[in-house]
Formats: C-alpha cells, structure tokens, sequence
C-alpha cells in the first residue's frame, strides 16, 4: 500500500491529508465503472419517469383508468417537478451535512416508494387524486435529491483527468432512460389493458432501481467529505479500500509525494442563507455563470421536449401513436452527444467545448428556424435537424451540471448544485407553456418561428457567458478549482480558516 513521508504535526483542530491526491492519481478501475453504474441510474431514472408521466397523460382521461380532466392529468408533471426542486434542496443540505452515501441510499428509497405507490392509485376522486399527487410529489423529491447527493459523489471519487468525460456522459443518459421510458410505454399502451398497461409503466423505474440500491449499498462514503468533517481514521480506511482494489487489478500506484498534502479545519454546517453569501459574494462570477449554464439549457430542454409531440401533430400531421417513435431517434441524438464529445471537455478544455457546444446548438437552431417557417421540412427531416442540434446542445446542457458541482467549494457543493438545479427548473418551467401558446393549433408557423429563435439566442448567450466566465478546470484537482472554505496548504496563510464559521 502507498506510504508517505513524515511530516510535522498540524496545529490543534487542523487535519493534515494526501487524500484528495491519492485520488486524483488513480487510474481508472473496476472500482470506478462500479461506482459510475450505481450512481449513474439516477439520470436514466429522471428521463424514464418525465417520459412515462408525459406518454400516459392521455390515457390516464380516459373513463376505464382514473377519468382524469385534462387539466388533472397535466398537473402530474407539474407536481412531480415541484417535488424535484424540494428534493434538491432539502436533500441537498443533508448530503453536505450527513454524506453522500447515506443520502445516495435514502434519496432511491424515497423515490422508488413514491413511484411504486404512483401505480397503487385506485380512481380518480378527490381523495385518490390527492393521493396520486402525493406520490408524483415524493417521487420527485427522491430525483431531486438525487442530483445533489450524486453529483457531489461522483465528482469526489472520480480522478480530476476523468472528471468531465464521466460527469457529462453521467449526466447524458437520461436519455436512457428516455428510451427505455419510450419504449416501454408505447409497448404497454399498445398491448395491455389501459386500466393495467399505465401502472406497468410506472413499475419501470422502481424494479430497475431495486436492482441498483442493492449495489449502491457497497459503494464508500466519499473519503473528501469524510475528511473534510473530521472523520480522519473513516477516510483513511475508505481511500485504502479503494487503492486496494485498483492494486487487486496488477496496477502498481505511484507514491504520493508529501508536497501535495492539505492542511483542513472540518467544516462547520452552512445553510443556504450563509450558502448564498458565500456563492454572490466571494464567488459572484461563478455564481452568474453556473446558474446562466443551468437556466438557459433547462429552457431550451424544456420549451423543445414538452412540445415535441405537439409540433409533430400540429405541423407535420403525425399520428399520435406514432409520435414516440419520433421521440426515440430525438433521444438517441440526445444520448451520442455527451458519450461521443465528453472526452473534449478534458482534452480540448472547459471554455471552449462548453461555449462551442452552446453556440454551435443555438445557430444550427436559428438555421432550422427559417427552415420550418418556410414550409421546407418534413416531419423526419425536422427530427433529422433536432438530432443534430441537441448532439450538441445535450453535451452542453451536461456539462452545466458539472460547471455547477466542480467550481464551488467541497463544502457546499451539494447545495449548491441544488439551488441552481432548481432555479433552473423553475426558469424550465416557463419554456413548456410559452412554446405552448406559440404552437395553438398549428394554424401559423410564425410564432413558433419567433420562438425557435428565442432559445436559438438563450442557448448562444449562455455560450457568450461561458467563453468570458467559463473556469478551466480540466485536469485540476477539485481542491485546486475551488478551494475548501476550511483549507490550509503547508506553509501559507490558512485562507479558509477565517472563514470556516460563514
């Protein structure tokens, strides 16, 4: 196992650690691909369980289901987004304050609960109704939850030369999960009784993530934030276990000179009065650039996606029934993007591929704009065209939830990933019901036109802001990217010390 040299004692309160190198110098394992799978899940469970809700809405009116009005039907996604944003946030705070390991096995136990009670819904009166809300609500806080605790996780234990590629292909398979969605209900609709087939689609994501907490809970808790809340002897063994299995594999690890120690105060709990000082005053520019990122892919994500359908019947005169099939190569597209350009963000670098990809989606949607107005698309060229805008719009729209979880410190990065996920989902939310309005009856193109051009110009101001704000953090350690309000480098001044109490 790798030693180090003898250093000096740290003065009272303070813990001396290699762990963050230890880290960042291992290659890629077992360990590694393990931990990836187990966590990943989450992305491919958001996507499947936004598509079912959004393939079942129609079935869900009529008289043999629940007999839903259409306004009860689309409140089931509006409720399952408001979950999301309370999950984030409630569990954000935990992760920061208890783990990322416990709160990764909690946050799937609370959506796979609320998700499985979803299919339990009896009738559509009142008291099913709310109930059925209820369990929408809670299913989406488990997801929310989940993109704080998992972020942070997967950031921590990934070495940094690794950290972007596997954050945006992460984060890309939602898409996955939006083909599995797609898939699964256009299978069952077709197949099944509709009082059975919309109970069976919403079963999908609970069995697959029985599957996936039986692996979770055999994954460490991330040894950055054992250290980081004084768990010195925790870490230790934590970052041994990892190195052990590496070495099980005939890989010999490289000594980890003493220089690349850090001297750390364990973290005091910050809440998110204190979060959001920290983020607008001693990080402002981070702070506008992350939530810049997040707030204009959301809009495009959400003004395009919800409406998808809409725009195929409306406009290209699509049967309904064959509208998933549509929506599948748009995912796939969706899902190449990240797998097939997130080695770029290590290589090429951050600024550059984030504001590339942003720029290069909002042009080629600004082209595909003039195309539609002008009558010169059919319904598979236009979805031709999406998939190649959100190849690389979904690289991008990627790489926000990664800008969001590397460039803040250790200490509140849960947090922070939550507060700008959700006030990116609450600037979301508008794109569905703008693009909706624009849409009508499919009787004109031009006010979808000028709306194509509106996310056109939101995706290339993002791309602005990134190429001027944008932190080059390839390579770097997270330490280095952001450095922990309570650390201290041997031999200089503790610039977190002072500011461990915030």
């Amino acid at each position: 196992m790798t030693t180090t040299h003898e250093a000096s004692a740290p003065a009272p309160g303070i813990i001396r650690s290699l762990i963050p190198a230890r880290i960042d110098r291992l290659p890629w394992s077992p360990f590694h691909t393990r931990m990836v799978i187990a966590l990943g899940v989450a992305w491919i469970l958001d996507g499947l369980e936004i598509t079912v809700a959004s393939a079942v809405v129609a079935t869900l009116t009529k008289a043999e289901t629940l007999a839903l009005s259409s306004t009860e039907a689309g409140l089931i996604a509006t409720v399952y987004l408001a979950g999301e944003v309370v999950g984030a946030l409630f569990f954000g705070r935990l992760s920061d304050k208890l783990g990322r390991r416990k709160l990764f096995i909690i946050t799937l136990a609370v959506y796979l609960i609320g998700s499985g009670l979803t299919a339990l819904t009896l009738s559509g009166g009142t008291g099913w109704l709310i109930f059925l809300y209820a369990t929408r609500f809670i299913s989406g806080m488990g997801i929310g939850g989940e993109y704080a605790a998992i972020n942070s996780a997967i950031d921590e234990l990934i070495p940094a030369r690794f950290r972007g590629r596997v954050d945006i292909m992460v984060n890309g398979t939602y898409w996955a999960g939006a083909i599995i969605g797609t898939l699964g209900t256009y299978i069952f609709l077709n197949q099944l009784d509709p009082g059975i087939a919309w109970r069976v689609a919403f079963l999908l994501g609970p069995v697959l993530g029985l599957v996936i907490i039986v692996v979770r809970r055999h994954l460490p808790e991330s040894p950055r934030w054992q250290v980081m809340h004084g768990h010195e002897a925790e870490a230790e063994k934590t970052i041994d276990y990892i190195e052990h299995e590496v070495e099980a594999g005939g890989r010999e690890l490289p000594r980890v000179p003493e220089d690349k120690a850090v001297e750390i105060k364990p973290a005091e709990d910050i809440g998110y009065f204190a979060l959001a000082r920290v983020l607008f005053k001693e990080y402002p520019q981070r702070a506008i650039y992350g939530a810049t990122l997040m707030i204009t892919q959301s809009f495009l994500y959400n003004a395009i996606f919800f409406t998808y359908t809409l725009v195929l019947t409306n406009f290209f005169d699509v049967d309904e029934k064959k509208a998933p099939l549509f929506l599948i190569a748009f995912a796939v597209g969706n899902l190449s993007g990240p797998f097939l350009l997130g080695h770029l963000f290590d290589t090429v670098g951050r600024k550059k591929m984030i504001s590339g990809t942003y720029i290069l989606s909002g042009v080629l949607l600004a082209i595909t704009a003039f195309l539609f107005k002008a009558d010169a698309l059919t319904a598979t060229t236009q979805t031709v065209a999406w998939c190649l805008i959100f190849f690389f719009a979904s690289a991008g729209a990627s790489s926000a939830y990664l800008t969001v979880s590397e460039i803040f410190p250790q200490e509140v990065r849960a947090k922070a990933i939550a507060v700008f996920f959700a006030i990116a989902q609450c600037f979301g939310a508008l794109g569905p019901v703008i693009y909706g309005a624009l849409i009508g009856e499919g009787e004109d193109r031009g006010p979808l036109f000028g709306g194509y051009l509106l996310g056109a110009g939101v995706m290339i101001v993002g791309g602005l802001v990134a190429a001027v704000l944008g932190v080059s953090a390839e390579g770097k350690s997270l330490e280095d990217v952001a450095t922990p309000l309570a650390l201290r480098r041997p031999g200089t001044r503790a610039e977190g010390a002072a500011r461990s109490g915030i």
